[in-house]
Protein backbone atom coordinates (compact mmCIF):
# COMPACT_ATOMS: atom_id res chain seq x y z
CA UNK A 1 0.00 0.00 0.00
CA UNK A 2 2.93 2.44 0.68
CA UNK A 3 4.37 1.91 -2.45
CA UNK A 4 0.63 2.77 -4.15
CA UNK A 5 0.44 5.74 -2.00
CA UNK A 6 4.05 7.07 -3.14
CA UNK A 7 3.21 6.68 -6.72
CA UNK A 8 0.00 7.63 -6.80
CA UNK A 9 0.21 11.34 -5.13
CA UNK A 10 2.14 12.78 -7.81
CA UNK A 11 0.00 10.87 -10.48
CA UNK A 12 -3.09 12.73 -8.97
CA UNK A 13 -1.53 16.55 -9.04
CA UNK A 14 -0.19 15.60 -12.83
CA UNK A 15 -4.21 14.06 -13.55
CA UNK A 16 -5.19 17.73 -11.97
CA UNK A 17 -3.22 19.68 -14.20
CA UNK A 18 -4.59 17.44 -17.24
CA UNK A 19 -8.54 17.87 -16.17
CA UNK A 20 -7.63 21.84 -16.25
CA UNK A 21 -6.50 21.85 -19.67
CA UNK A 22 -8.41 19.07 -21.61
CA UNK A 23 -11.38 20.52 -22.84
CA UNK A 24 -13.15 23.64 -24.40
CA UNK A 25 -13.81 27.30 -22.67
CA UNK A 26 -17.32 26.58 -22.23
CA UNK A 27 -16.78 23.93 -19.14
CA UNK A 28 -13.10 25.23 -18.29
CA UNK A 29 -14.78 27.05 -14.52
CA UNK A 30 -16.19 23.13 -14.54
CA UNK A 31 -13.09 21.55 -14.63
CA UNK A 32 -11.44 23.75 -12.73
CA UNK A 33 -13.60 22.90 -10.11
CA UNK A 34 -13.48 19.11 -10.49
CA UNK A 35 -9.45 18.83 -10.20
CA UNK A 36 -10.03 20.22 -7.26
CA UNK A 37 -10.84 16.68 -5.71
CA UNK A 38 -7.68 14.98 -7.25
CA UNK A 39 -5.37 17.87 -5.51
CA UNK A 40 -7.41 17.03 -2.58
CA UNK A 41 -6.32 13.23 -2.77
CA UNK A 42 -3.54 14.09 -3.03
CA UNK A 43 -2.89 15.71 0.52
CA UNK A 44 -4.76 12.78 1.86
CA UNK A 45 -2.33 10.33 -0.15
CA UNK A 46 0.31 12.32 1.89
CA UNK A 47 -0.89 12.13 5.16
CA UNK A 48 -1.04 8.14 4.71
CA UNK A 49 2.64 8.44 3.54
CA UNK A 50 3.33 9.78 6.57
CA UNK A 51 1.68 7.95 8.70
CA UNK A 52 2.78 4.80 6.84
CA UNK A 53 6.53 5.70 7.15
CA UNK A 54 6.12 7.25 10.36
CA UNK A 55 5.12 3.45 11.48
CA UNK A 56 7.44 1.74 9.18
CA UNK A 57 11.09 2.18 7.60
CA UNK A 58 11.88 4.20 4.13
CA UNK A 59 10.89 3.13 1.04
CA UNK A 60 12.90 3.15 -1.85
CA UNK A 61 11.41 2.35 -5.16
CA UNK A 62 13.81 2.33 -8.27
CA UNK A 63 12.31 2.17 -12.19
CA UNK A 64 16.16 2.01 -13.18
CA UNK A 65 19.10 -0.32 -12.45
CA UNK A 66 21.94 1.86 -10.57
CA UNK A 67 24.37 -0.08 -12.57
CA UNK A 68 23.44 0.85 -15.72
CA UNK A 69 24.47 4.08 -17.49
CA UNK A 70 21.21 4.36 -18.38
CA UNK A 71 20.28 5.74 -15.11
CA UNK A 72 21.57 9.08 -15.96
CA UNK A 73 18.95 9.11 -18.94
CA UNK A 74 16.29 8.60 -17.17
CA UNK A 75 16.92 8.14 -13.43
CA UNK A 76 13.36 7.73 -12.29
CA UNK A 77 12.70 6.42 -8.80
CA UNK A 78 11.17 7.41 -5.43
CA UNK A 79 13.04 7.67 -2.06
CA UNK A 80 10.49 8.52 1.26
CA UNK A 81 11.50 9.12 4.30
CA UNK A 82 10.18 10.94 7.25
CA UNK A 83 11.73 14.42 5.77
CA UNK A 84 9.83 13.34 2.25
CA UNK A 85 6.97 12.39 3.77
CA UNK A 86 6.61 15.69 5.89
CA UNK A 87 7.65 17.87 3.11
CA UNK A 88 4.80 15.74 0.86
CA UNK A 89 1.99 16.96 3.74
CA UNK A 90 3.27 20.73 3.54
CA UNK A 91 3.47 21.02 0.00
CA UNK A 92 -0.18 19.20 -0.90
CA UNK A 93 -1.64 20.73 2.00
CA UNK A 94 -0.93 24.60 1.12
CA UNK A 95 -1.54 23.45 -3.07
CA UNK A 96 -5.06 22.42 -2.30
CA UNK A 97 -5.58 26.02 -0.39
CA UNK A 98 -3.93 27.45 -3.25
CA UNK A 99 -5.66 25.88 -5.92
CA UNK A 100 -9.16 26.51 -4.37
CA UNK A 101 -8.79 30.05 -3.75
CA UNK A 102 -6.97 30.39 -6.93
CA UNK A 103 -10.23 29.25 -9.49
CA UNK A 104 -12.29 31.97 -8.11
CA UNK A 105 -8.89 34.24 -7.60
CA UNK A 106 -8.09 34.19 -11.44
CA UNK A 107 -11.63 33.20 -12.69
CA UNK A 108 -11.90 36.41 -15.56
CA UNK A 109 -7.89 36.18 -16.43
CA UNK A 110 -8.09 34.59 -20.05
CA UNK A 111 -5.52 32.51 -19.52
CA UNK A 112 -6.56 30.93 -16.56
CA UNK A 113 -6.38 27.31 -17.75
CA UNK A 114 -2.83 27.55 -18.39
CA UNK A 115 -2.41 29.32 -14.90
CA UNK A 116 -4.64 26.28 -13.24
CA UNK A 117 -2.97 24.14 -14.61
CA UNK A 118 1.01 25.50 -13.88
CA UNK A 119 -0.11 25.38 -10.52
CA UNK A 120 -0.62 21.41 -10.59
CA UNK A 121 2.05 21.02 -12.69
CA UNK A 122 4.45 22.68 -10.08
CA UNK A 123 2.63 20.61 -7.47
CA UNK A 124 3.44 17.55 -9.22
CA UNK A 125 7.53 18.65 -9.55
CA UNK A 126 7.64 19.57 -5.83
CA UNK A 127 6.41 16.05 -4.61
CA UNK A 128 8.65 14.47 -7.20
CA UNK A 129 11.48 16.77 -6.36
CA UNK A 130 11.20 15.67 -2.11
CA UNK A 131 10.71 12.08 -3.02
CA UNK A 132 13.46 11.80 -5.53
CA UNK A 133 15.31 8.39 -5.21
CA UNK A 134 18.75 9.90 -6.07
CA UNK A 135 20.86 12.94 -6.54
CA UNK A 136 20.07 13.24 -10.34
CA UNK A 137 16.53 12.62 -10.39
CA UNK A 138 16.24 15.64 -7.68
CA UNK A 139 18.35 18.02 -10.34
CA UNK A 140 16.30 17.13 -12.69
CA UNK A 141 12.99 18.21 -11.00
CA UNK A 142 14.78 21.35 -9.58
CA UNK A 143 15.80 22.24 -13.46
CA UNK A 144 12.38 21.49 -14.27
CA UNK A 145 11.29 23.96 -11.17
CA UNK A 146 13.25 26.82 -12.44
CA UNK A 147 11.52 27.05 -15.82
CA UNK A 148 8.13 27.06 -14.13
CA UNK A 149 9.05 30.15 -12.09
CA UNK A 150 9.47 32.18 -15.25
CA UNK A 151 5.95 30.36 -16.47
CA UNK A 152 4.51 31.07 -13.11
CA UNK A 153 5.36 35.07 -13.97
CA UNK A 154 1.80 34.25 -16.37
CA UNK A 155 1.66 37.81 -17.96
CA UNK A 156 4.62 38.21 -19.79
CA UNK A 157 3.43 40.86 -21.75
CA UNK A 158 3.83 43.60 -18.89
CA UNK A 159 7.44 44.51 -19.36
CA UNK A 160 8.26 44.73 -15.64
CA UNK A 161 6.77 40.88 -15.38
CA UNK A 162 8.82 40.02 -18.12
CA UNK A 163 11.85 41.57 -16.82
CA UNK A 164 11.73 39.85 -13.19
CA UNK A 165 10.80 36.39 -14.89
CA UNK A 166 14.17 37.00 -17.22
CA UNK A 167 16.34 37.67 -13.97
CA UNK A 168 14.80 34.66 -12.08
CA UNK A 169 15.62 32.50 -15.01
CA UNK A 170 19.51 34.31 -15.07
CA UNK A 171 20.38 34.11 -11.72
CA UNK A 172 18.67 30.52 -11.06
CA UNK A 173 20.72 29.17 -13.91
CA UNK A 174 23.94 30.76 -12.36
CA UNK A 175 23.43 28.48 -9.00
CA UNK A 176 21.90 25.74 -10.75
CA UNK A 177 25.28 25.43 -12.90
CA UNK A 178 27.40 25.33 -9.30
CA UNK A 179 25.07 22.43 -8.82
CA UNK A 180 25.51 20.50 -11.79
CA UNK A 181 29.17 20.91 -10.89
CA UNK A 182 28.57 19.43 -7.26
CA UNK A 183 26.44 16.18 -8.68
CA UNK A 184 29.53 15.73 -11.43
CA UNK A 185 32.19 15.70 -8.76
CA UNK A 186 30.55 13.87 -6.32
CA UNK A 187 29.80 11.41 -9.00
CA UNK A 188 33.54 11.28 -10.16
CA UNK A 189 34.69 10.86 -6.21
CA UNK A 190 32.64 8.16 -5.06
CA UNK A 191 30.95 6.89 -7.97
CA UNK A 192 27.41 6.74 -7.37
CA UNK A 193 24.59 9.51 -6.92
CA UNK A 194 22.45 7.15 -4.87
CA UNK A 195 21.83 9.04 -1.51
CA UNK A 196 22.37 5.97 1.06
CA UNK A 197 25.10 4.30 -1.16
CA UNK A 198 26.81 7.98 -1.50
CA UNK A 199 26.64 8.84 2.43
CA UNK A 200 28.47 5.68 3.28
CA UNK A 201 31.00 5.63 0.61
CA UNK A 202 31.90 9.35 1.38
CA UNK A 203 32.23 8.79 5.62
CA UNK A 204 34.10 5.29 4.49
CA UNK A 205 36.66 6.83 1.94
CA UNK A 206 37.82 10.48 3.10
CA UNK A 207 39.31 12.31 0.15
CA UNK A 208 40.71 15.36 -0.81
CA UNK A 209 41.91 17.08 -3.52
CA UNK A 210 43.61 19.63 -5.17
CA UNK A 211 42.57 22.60 -5.97
CA UNK A 212 45.80 24.64 -6.44
CA UNK A 213 49.51 23.59 -6.07
CA UNK A 214 49.99 23.21 -2.05
CA UNK A 215 45.77 23.78 -1.43
CA UNK A 216 44.10 20.62 -0.66
CA UNK A 217 40.46 20.62 0.93
CA UNK A 218 38.42 17.54 1.22
CA UNK A 219 35.82 15.70 -0.79
CA UNK A 220 32.73 16.33 1.31
CA UNK A 221 34.04 20.05 1.42
CA UNK A 222 34.22 20.75 -2.48
CA UNK A 223 30.97 19.05 -2.90
CA UNK A 224 28.38 20.45 -0.61
CA UNK A 225 29.97 23.81 -1.35
CA UNK A 226 28.83 23.04 -4.90
CA UNK A 227 25.73 22.07 -3.92
CA UNK A 228 25.66 24.58 -1.43
CA UNK A 229 25.55 27.55 -4.16
CA UNK A 230 22.47 26.04 -5.11
CA UNK A 231 20.60 25.39 -2.38
CA UNK A 232 21.57 29.65 -2.12
CA UNK A 233 19.88 30.26 -5.38
CA UNK A 234 16.09 28.43 -4.44
CA UNK A 235 16.36 29.91 -1.07
CA UNK A 236 17.50 33.59 -2.33
CA UNK A 237 20.33 34.08 -0.03
CA UNK A 238 22.53 36.88 -0.95
CA UNK A 239 24.09 38.12 -3.56
CA UNK A 240 21.65 35.60 -5.58
CA UNK A 241 18.88 37.03 -3.42
CA UNK A 242 17.64 39.56 -6.65
CA UNK A 243 15.29 37.38 -8.30
CA UNK A 244 12.38 37.23 -5.76
CA UNK A 245 12.16 40.54 -5.66
CA UNK A 246 11.47 40.67 -9.09
CA UNK A 247 9.16 38.23 -9.51
CA UNK A 248 6.58 40.30 -7.77
CA UNK A 249 4.48 40.99 -10.11
CA UNK A 250 3.33 37.50 -10.26
CA UNK A 251 -0.05 36.91 -9.42
CA UNK A 252 -0.51 36.71 -5.28
CA UNK A 253 -1.56 33.03 -5.20
CA UNK A 254 1.77 32.26 -7.22
CA UNK A 255 3.68 33.88 -4.21
CA UNK A 256 1.90 31.90 -1.96
CA UNK A 257 2.94 29.00 -3.43
CA UNK A 258 6.77 30.08 -4.13
CA UNK A 259 6.98 31.48 -0.28
CA UNK A 260 5.53 28.48 0.97
CA UNK A 261 7.02 25.58 -1.03
CA UNK A 262 9.40 26.72 -3.51
CA UNK A 263 11.44 28.51 -1.74
CA UNK A 264 11.87 25.68 1.01
CA UNK A 265 14.19 23.92 -2.14
CA UNK A 266 17.47 25.18 -0.34
CA UNK A 267 16.55 23.91 3.01
CA UNK A 268 15.51 20.87 1.95
CA UNK A 269 18.03 20.33 -0.53
CA UNK A 270 20.74 20.86 2.40
CA UNK A 271 18.56 18.49 4.77
CA UNK A 272 18.49 15.46 2.47
CA UNK A 273 22.33 15.79 2.07
CA UNK A 274 22.75 16.23 5.57
CA UNK A 275 24.71 13.08 6.41
CA UNK A 276 27.41 15.04 3.56
CA UNK A 277 26.92 18.14 4.78
CA UNK A 278 27.99 17.19 8.48
CA UNK A 279 30.88 15.88 6.92
CA UNK A 280 32.17 19.27 6.14
CA UNK A 281 32.68 22.31 9.23
CA UNK A 282 33.82 24.39 6.65
CA UNK A 283 30.84 24.31 4.50
CA UNK A 284 28.17 24.22 7.87
CA UNK A 285 30.87 27.40 8.43
CA UNK A 286 30.41 29.22 4.97
CA UNK A 287 26.31 28.57 5.32
CA UNK A 288 26.22 30.56 8.80
CA UNK A 289 27.60 33.76 7.05
CA UNK A 290 25.55 33.38 4.24
CA UNK A 291 22.75 32.57 6.29
CA UNK A 292 23.17 35.32 8.85
CA UNK A 293 23.84 38.30 6.60
CA UNK A 294 21.32 37.29 4.26
CA UNK A 295 18.78 37.44 7.52
CA UNK A 296 20.08 40.56 8.86
CA UNK A 297 20.13 42.28 5.27
CA UNK A 298 16.28 40.72 4.27
CA UNK A 299 15.08 41.53 7.71
CA UNK A 300 16.20 45.16 7.87
CA UNK A 301 15.20 45.91 3.88
CA UNK A 302 11.81 44.59 4.89
CA UNK A 303 11.63 47.39 7.24
CA UNK A 304 12.10 50.04 5.12
CA UNK A 305 10.29 49.06 2.40
CA UNK A 306 6.44 50.93 1.38
CA UNK A 307 5.09 48.15 -0.62
CA UNK A 308 2.97 45.03 1.27
CA UNK A 309 4.33 42.83 -1.36
CA UNK A 310 7.70 43.88 -1.52
CA UNK A 311 7.60 44.23 2.55
CA UNK A 312 6.41 40.08 2.45
CA UNK A 313 8.98 39.15 -0.33
CA UNK A 314 11.92 40.20 1.97
CA UNK A 315 10.49 39.41 5.16
CA UNK A 316 10.62 35.65 3.01
CA UNK A 317 14.18 36.42 2.13
CA UNK A 318 15.04 37.19 6.27
CA UNK A 319 13.24 34.42 7.26
CA UNK A 320 15.05 32.15 4.76
CA UNK A 321 18.52 33.09 6.08
CA UNK A 322 17.27 31.91 9.21
CA UNK A 323 16.72 28.73 7.91
CA UNK A 324 20.27 28.40 6.17
CA UNK A 325 21.73 29.97 9.60
CA UNK A 326 19.96 26.87 11.75
CA UNK A 327 21.66 24.24 9.18
CA UNK A 328 25.03 26.11 9.31
CA UNK A 329 24.68 25.34 13.23
CA UNK A 330 23.90 21.55 12.57
CA UNK A 331 19.96 22.18 13.76
CA UNK A 332 18.73 20.62 10.30
CA UNK A 333 15.55 19.34 11.95
CA UNK A 334 15.09 22.88 13.79
CA UNK A 335 15.63 24.48 9.96
CA UNK A 336 13.02 22.09 8.85
CA UNK A 337 10.92 23.09 11.87
CA UNK A 338 11.17 26.76 10.79
CA UNK A 339 10.28 26.07 6.81
CA UNK A 340 6.98 24.60 7.59
CA UNK A 341 5.93 27.24 10.00
CA UNK A 342 7.18 29.65 8.19
CA UNK A 343 5.58 27.99 5.04
CA UNK A 344 2.17 28.27 6.07
CA UNK A 345 2.10 31.41 7.83
CA UNK A 346 3.66 33.27 4.60
CA UNK A 347 0.63 31.26 2.28
CA UNK A 348 -1.86 32.94 4.74
CA UNK A 349 -0.46 36.40 4.88
CA UNK A 350 0.16 36.63 0.92
CA UNK A 351 -3.71 35.31 0.01
CA UNK A 352 -5.12 38.02 1.93
CA UNK A 353 -2.70 40.30 1.18
CA UNK A 354 -4.66 40.78 -2.41
CA UNK A 355 -7.70 41.60 -0.11
CA UNK A 356 -5.81 44.26 1.93
CA UNK A 357 -4.89 45.81 -1.18
CA UNK A 358 -8.23 46.08 -2.48
CA UNK A 359 -9.19 47.77 0.58
CA UNK A 360 -6.90 49.64 0.44
CA UNK A 361 -7.75 51.20 -3.15
CA UNK A 362 -11.21 51.41 -2.26
CA UNK A 363 -10.48 53.25 1.28
CA UNK A 364 -7.21 55.42 1.23
CA UNK A 365 -7.24 55.95 5.12
CA UNK A 366 -7.06 52.17 5.15
CA UNK A 367 -6.05 50.97 8.00
CA UNK A 368 -7.46 53.57 10.58
CA UNK A 369 -4.92 54.37 13.42
CA UNK A 370 -6.29 55.19 16.87
CA UNK A 371 -4.48 58.35 17.38
CA UNK A 372 -6.03 58.95 20.94
CA UNK A 373 -5.04 55.39 22.02
CA UNK A 374 -1.16 56.25 20.34
CA UNK A 375 -1.67 59.10 23.51
CA UNK A 376 -1.75 56.50 25.82
CA UNK A 377 0.53 57.23 28.96
CA UNK A 378 3.56 55.84 29.30
CA UNK A 379 3.37 52.37 31.73
CA UNK A 380 6.51 51.86 33.78
CA UNK A 381 5.40 48.61 35.20
CA UNK A 382 4.07 47.27 32.25
CA UNK A 383 7.81 48.21 30.56
CA UNK A 384 9.77 46.99 33.60
CA UNK A 385 7.85 43.65 33.36
CA UNK A 386 8.65 43.55 29.62
CA UNK A 387 12.36 44.06 29.99
CA UNK A 388 12.74 41.98 33.44
CA UNK A 389 10.97 38.43 32.01
CA UNK A 390 11.88 38.93 28.08
CA UNK A 391 15.46 40.21 28.12
CA UNK A 392 17.11 40.06 31.16
CA UNK A 393 16.41 36.64 33.27
CA UNK A 394 16.51 34.90 29.98
CA UNK A 395 19.94 36.26 29.06
CA UNK A 396 21.53 35.81 32.20
CA UNK A 397 20.19 32.34 32.39
CA UNK A 398 21.64 31.82 28.97
CA UNK A 399 24.60 33.33 29.64
CA UNK A 400 25.48 31.92 32.97
CA UNK A 401 24.63 27.96 31.61
CA UNK A 402 26.84 28.79 28.66
CA UNK A 403 29.75 30.43 29.73
CA UNK A 404 30.04 30.29 33.85
CA UNK A 405 28.75 27.20 34.96
CA UNK A 406 29.89 25.39 32.06
CA UNK A 407 26.85 23.11 30.98
CA UNK A 408 27.37 22.11 28.29
CA UNK A 409 23.42 21.81 27.08
CA UNK A 410 23.52 18.32 25.30
CA UNK A 411 27.33 19.47 24.19
CA UNK A 412 26.30 21.23 21.42
CA UNK A 413 26.49 25.09 20.29
CA UNK A 414 23.38 25.09 18.09
CA UNK A 415 21.10 24.41 21.64
CA UNK A 416 22.26 27.60 22.67
CA UNK A 417 21.05 29.26 19.53
CA UNK A 418 17.94 27.19 19.51
CA UNK A 419 17.50 28.84 22.90
CA UNK A 420 18.41 32.45 22.01
CA UNK A 421 16.03 32.21 19.05
CA UNK A 422 13.29 31.01 21.82
CA UNK A 423 14.28 33.78 23.64
CA UNK A 424 14.21 36.65 20.77
CA UNK A 425 11.33 35.80 19.20
CA UNK A 426 9.48 35.77 23.15
CA UNK A 427 10.99 39.09 23.87
CA UNK A 428 9.35 40.10 20.34
CA UNK A 429 5.99 38.98 20.94
CA UNK A 430 5.50 40.14 24.31
CA UNK A 431 7.35 43.94 24.20
CA UNK A 432 5.15 44.54 21.07
CA UNK A 433 1.90 43.05 23.91
CA UNK A 434 3.18 46.91 25.58
CA UNK A 435 0.93 48.24 22.78
CA UNK A 436 -2.42 47.16 24.75
CA UNK A 437 -2.18 51.09 26.81
CA UNK A 438 -6.11 50.54 27.19
CA UNK A 439 -5.71 47.91 29.34
CA UNK A 440 -4.64 48.31 33.09
CA UNK A 441 -0.57 47.80 33.60
CA UNK A 442 -1.03 44.58 35.70
CA UNK A 443 -3.23 42.91 33.58
CA UNK A 444 -0.94 43.69 30.80
CA UNK A 445 2.08 42.47 32.63
CA UNK A 446 0.01 39.23 33.73
CA UNK A 447 -0.21 38.77 30.06
CA UNK A 448 3.78 38.86 29.42
CA UNK A 449 4.51 36.47 31.52
CA UNK A 450 1.77 33.88 30.73
CA UNK A 451 2.90 34.76 26.53
CA UNK A 452 6.25 34.14 28.02
CA UNK A 453 6.07 30.60 29.32
CA UNK A 454 4.00 29.74 26.59
CA UNK A 455 6.08 30.47 23.55
CA UNK A 456 9.57 29.08 26.00
CA UNK A 457 8.06 25.69 26.17
CA UNK A 458 5.53 25.36 23.41
CA UNK A 459 8.26 26.29 20.99
CA UNK A 460 11.01 23.67 23.50
CA UNK A 461 8.39 20.83 23.10
CA UNK A 462 7.88 21.14 19.23
CA UNK A 463 11.76 21.61 18.71
CA UNK A 464 12.33 18.48 20.82
CA UNK A 465 9.61 16.04 19.86
CA UNK A 466 10.58 17.40 15.87
CA UNK A 467 13.98 16.21 16.29
CA UNK A 468 13.37 13.58 17.68
CA UNK A 469 11.15 12.25 15.29
CA UNK A 470 13.22 13.59 11.97
CA UNK A 471 16.46 12.17 13.17
CA UNK A 472 15.77 9.58 15.61
CA UNK A 473 19.56 8.74 16.72
CA UNK A 474 20.62 11.09 18.97
CA UNK A 475 24.22 10.48 17.79
CA UNK A 476 23.77 11.82 14.51
CA UNK A 477 21.84 14.58 15.88
CA UNK A 478 24.77 15.13 18.02
CA UNK A 479 27.32 14.54 15.39
CA UNK A 480 25.86 17.67 13.28
CA UNK A 481 26.64 20.01 15.95
CA UNK A 482 29.54 18.73 16.99
CA UNK A 483 30.87 19.54 12.96
CA UNK A 484 28.76 22.74 13.25
CA UNK A 485 30.83 24.08 15.97
CA UNK A 486 32.52 27.64 16.35
CA UNK A 487 35.44 28.87 18.21
CA UNK A 488 34.05 29.41 21.87
CA UNK A 489 35.45 32.94 21.91
CA UNK A 490 33.67 33.84 18.48
CA UNK A 491 29.79 31.98 19.59
CA UNK A 492 30.51 33.51 22.73
CA UNK A 493 31.02 37.15 20.88
CA UNK A 494 27.67 36.58 18.56
CA UNK A 495 25.52 36.16 21.55
CA UNK A 496 26.63 38.50 23.64
CA UNK A 497 26.66 41.59 20.75
CA UNK A 498 23.28 40.28 19.34
CA UNK A 499 21.96 40.25 22.73
CA UNK A 500 22.82 43.25 23.30
CA UNK A 501 21.51 44.57 20.12
CA UNK A 502 18.03 43.06 20.93
CA UNK A 503 17.92 44.79 24.32
CA UNK A 504 19.27 48.34 23.43
CA UNK A 505 17.13 48.10 19.60
CA UNK A 506 14.10 47.00 21.75
CA UNK A 507 14.79 49.95 24.37
CA UNK A 508 14.92 52.59 22.10
CA UNK A 509 12.05 51.70 19.84
CA UNK A 510 9.52 51.37 23.03
CA UNK A 511 10.93 54.67 24.80
CA UNK A 512 10.45 55.98 21.13
CA UNK A 513 6.70 54.70 20.65
CA UNK A 514 5.71 56.28 23.90
CA UNK A 515 6.96 59.80 23.06
CA UNK A 516 10.16 59.48 25.56
CA UNK A 517 12.85 61.76 24.77
CA UNK A 518 16.29 59.37 23.83
CA UNK A 519 19.68 60.88 23.47
CA UNK A 520 21.01 60.25 20.22
CA UNK A 521 24.60 61.70 18.78
CA UNK A 522 24.28 63.39 15.81
CA UNK A 523 26.13 61.21 13.96
CA UNK A 524 24.35 58.41 14.32
CA UNK A 525 21.13 59.77 13.72
CA UNK A 526 22.24 60.86 9.93
CA UNK A 527 23.91 57.92 10.13
CA UNK A 528 20.45 55.73 10.55
CA UNK A 529 19.18 58.44 7.44
CA UNK A 530 21.88 57.27 4.89
CA UNK A 531 21.06 53.86 5.90
CA UNK A 532 17.20 54.07 5.29
CA UNK A 533 18.01 55.22 2.43
CA UNK A 534 20.60 52.51 1.14
CA UNK A 535 17.98 49.63 2.37
CA UNK A 536 14.99 51.19 1.00
CA UNK A 537 16.66 51.21 -2.36
CA UNK A 538 17.60 47.66 -1.47
CA UNK A 539 21.37 48.51 -0.83
CA UNK A 540 21.26 49.34 -4.90
CA UNK A 541 21.99 45.54 -5.58
CA UNK A 542 19.27 45.78 -8.81
CA UNK A 543 21.49 48.78 -10.30
CA UNK A 544 24.42 47.01 -9.66
CA UNK A 545 23.13 44.08 -11.33
CA UNK A 546 22.12 45.72 -14.28
CA UNK A 547 25.85 46.97 -14.36
CA UNK A 548 27.04 43.74 -14.51
CA UNK A 549 24.46 42.82 -17.34
CA UNK A 550 25.61 46.24 -19.47
CA UNK A 551 29.33 45.37 -18.94
CA UNK A 552 28.88 41.57 -19.99
CA UNK A 553 26.95 42.35 -22.94
CA UNK A 554 29.35 45.19 -24.25
CA UNK A 555 32.60 42.39 -23.34
CA UNK A 556 30.31 39.62 -25.30
CA UNK A 557 29.82 42.78 -28.26
CA UNK A 558 33.75 43.38 -28.77
CA UNK A 559 34.41 39.83 -28.36
CA UNK A 560 32.28 39.18 -31.26
CA UNK A 561 33.37 41.95 -33.34
CA UNK A 562 37.09 40.53 -32.90
CA UNK A 563 35.91 37.43 -33.84
CA UNK A 564 34.27 38.66 -37.06
CA UNK A 565 37.55 40.49 -37.41
CA UNK A 566 36.06 43.96 -37.21
CA UNK A 567 38.14 46.98 -35.79
CA UNK A 568 35.63 48.57 -35.00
Amino acid sequence: MLVSLVVIVPFLLLSAAGIVMIGGETSRFTRAKAATYPVGLAFLGAIGVLTLVSSQSPITIRFYDPASVTSFIIPIGFYVDRLSAVMMTLITGVSIIIYCYSTRYMYQDGHARRYLALICLTDFVLICMVSSGNLMMLFLFWQILSYLLYLLAHNHVHPATLTGAFKTFTLLRVADTAFLAGIVLAYQLYGTLEFQELFARAAATPLTISILPGMDVSAATAVTLLLFIGAMGKSAQFPLHLWLPGSLFAPTPVHALLHAGIINAGGFLINRLAPLFGMSSTTLHVAFVIGTLTAVLGATMMLAQNDIKKTLGFSTIGQMGYMIMECGLGAFSLAVFHLIAHGLFKATVFLNCGNIIHKARQEPHFPHVDHAAEQAGFSRLAWSTGFVTTLFIPLLILLVTHGVLRIPLLESQGTVIILFFIWITSSQAILTLIRLRAVASWKVSAIMLLTLLFIVFVYLFAVESFTAFLYPNPEEVASYFRSADLPDWLFDLIVVMAALMTVLGWTYLHMRAHGRAVRIPAWIEGLRIRLYTVFLNRIYADELYQLINSMAAQLIHRLDKLERGWSR
